[in-house]
């Protein structure tokens, strides 16, 4: 029997895709194929050649193909008759039937009264059965143990409000006997009201959010096009600027080429002149020569008197040359100009520079209120030990640090605050970051500052505080001030040992908070931060500590962790 159903289930597959018939057509040798496979077998033959797949014989001009109801109507039926394709049995991630023996098929439905799931097979008693009519089916579950009671294994139709769960008609009258209590058919319309609520301000979240996003888009197609514009134009204004430098060393250079051709004339011609001159005078010399070599006494004196003209005296005067610095004056000149222009553009690229860095598109948003809202941008910082001081000790992974009199083994780093009793973090903070410091001792300084502050000595550069990168808070028994640039202003506030420290980085916000159950706040700042900032320590005296501490928080309560 085995053998015959495998031969009827060859008859009826298509040797193409090797699966059941689809709208079978007869070709006219007799084989029978799925309508569209041996359509794209013919449409794909390059040859052109219309052939059977299985006994190779060819067809001219191209069979009609035509649809094999008989054929078609006999898979259908074979189909039926047919045990449950593989896609029927249960997988490991579906739900099983629990009626099934051997390989159990997917079920179909869960019933919530038995505690237990069927396939469509099993499931029509549930469909025809009168007592088994009124039970609660839903969708396979694989979890239905977990409504029934643990305590007294019955059914958990009731809901307790009091205590929030389910619970079974036992438990109604064992320990919730005087709470509120509904069926849990009535508590899921309650909360299937409050879930559409839900769902309706989280769908209008997301349309504000879409609607967030497309004015985000426009904003980056805005800043491109911004900053596309701005480099064109600034482009053209430097290009312009470049012309006209190009423009005025051409001309300068083509009146310093025409004057010195002038001049050149100049001097040549009176050159020439006295050329001309000295052979005149070379010339009277020679007359003059030959005539002192005349031994004819009578002849000298006729022709000394001829020659009395030459005795006449000429303009022996030296000309007068200009020092030859007319042209390095001009090259002094222009380079004087070029020292303003290089001035000029030192004192204002500045300015040009932070006009860049202040373009900020989105608003910045307020500081918060509460707490809780300050702990949404708590950040786990941790000291890098390439930056501190050999007098101070780190531990708790790196977020506490002790002034210690022992000299640490560290070696050597260019990040190393060689001088000041200090640290600072390994993160750079950007963006808005809030973290809680845990300090005692004499003195300490909870500050941030830029990774270029000086790290050699002891002067101002490297204190923490006392410098323009930087800015801190110092707490000490007596009170806190704040420092930044060596200047310093007192601040009032409770003294706990606990400070919070938040940082809007491009709004240019910094403020510091005394922390307890409540926060106060001692000081805040408003500037601009042209670089990515770190947390840092100093330490005054052995025996001061200062720690990150590590914030969670849990059903709406802040603790330590």
């Amino acid at each position: 029997m085995a053998q015959k159903g495998a031969q009827l289930n060859r008859e009826i597959s298509c040797s193409i895709c090797l699966d059941l018939l689809k709208d079978p057509v007869t070709i006219p040798c007799g084989h029978n194929y799925c309508m569209n496979c041996i359509k794209t077998h013919w449409d794909q033959d390059e040859r052109r050649m219309h052939s059977c797949p299985q006994c190779r014989q060819t067809f001219t001009p191209r069979p009609a193909l035509v649809k094999n109801t008989i054929m078609a109507h006999l898979v259908e039926e074979i189909k039926k008759t047919a045990a449950p394709a593989d896609h029927c049995y249960a997988r490991p991630e579906d739900v099983p039937c629990d009626v099934c023996t051997g390989r159990k098929l997917k079920a179909f439905k869960s019933c919530l009264f038995c505690v237990a799931s069927y396939c469509e097979k099993h499931l029509q008693h549930h469909y025809n059965a009168a007592p088994l009519k009124k039970h609660k089916l839903v969708e396979p579950c694989k979890k239905l143990q977990e409504n029934i009671c643990s305590s007294h294994n019955e059914l958990m139709k009731i809901f307790c409000r009091t205590d929030q769960q389910r619970i079974c008609s036992h438990c109604k009258l064992d320990g919730h006997k005087y709470h509120e209590t509904v069926p849990v058919e009535a508590e899921r319309t309650k909360k299937q009201k409050e879930l559409e609520m839900s769902r309706q301000k989280l769908q209008q979240r997301l349309c504000d959010r879409e609607k967030d996003v497309t004015i985000l888009q426009q904003e980056v197609e805005s800043i491109n096009q911004s900053a596309d514009k701005a480099v064109e134009e600034n482009e053209k204004i430097f290009a312009e600027l470049i012309c006209l430098m190009q423009n005025r060393s051409s001309d300068l250079k083509q009146r310093i080429r025409s004057q010195q051709e002038t001049e050149v004339g100049r001097v040549k011609e009176l050159q020439e002149k006295l050329e001309q001159e000295i052979a005149e005078l070379r010339r009277n010399d020679a007359e003059l020569e030959q005539l002192s070599c005349t031994e004819d006494h009578n002849q000298f004196l006729h022709s000394y008197s001829s020659l009395s003209a030459l005795n006449e005296s000429t303009d022996s005067s030296s000309i007068e040359i200009r020092p030859l610095r007319y042209f390095e004056d001009l090259t002094a000149a222009v380079k004087k100009v070029s020292d303003k222009l290089q001035d000029v553009l030192k004192e204002k690229w500045t300015n040009i520079s932070l006009t860049i860095t202040e373009v900020d598109v989105l608003l910045s948003q307020p500081v918060p209120k509460t707490r809780g809202g300050f702990l949404r941008y708590s950040r786990e910082i941790r000291m890098d030990l390439n930056t501190a001081n050999t007098s101070v000790l780190l531990c708790e992974g790196g977020r506490k640090a002790t002034a210690v009199k022992e000299q640490q083994s560290y070696s050597s780093h260019p990040d190393r605050f060689s001088g000041w009793c200090q640290v600072l973090s390994r993160e750079s903070l950007t963006g808005r970051c809030y973290w809680e410091v845990e300090w005692s001792g004499k003195q300490v300084y909870i500050a941030v500052a830029y990774k270029s502050t000086s790290r050699s000595g002891l002067s101002n550069e490297c204190g923490l505080g006392f410098n323009r990168t930087s800015w801190a808070l110092c707490c000490d028994q007596n009170g806190f001030k704040f420092m930044h640039n060596n200047s310093h202003k007192a601040v009032s506030g409770p003294q706990f040992g606990r400070v919070g420290v938040y940082l809007d980085h491009s709004a240019g916000i910094l403020c510091f908070f005394s922390v307890s159950e409540t926060m106060t706040l001692l000081h805040r700042v408003q500037t601009t931060f042209t670089q990515p900032l770190h947390a840092g320590f100093r330490l005054s005296d052995y025996g001061d500590t200062a720690e990150f501490r590590k914030l969670k928080i849990e059903r709406g309560h802040v603790r330590d962790s």
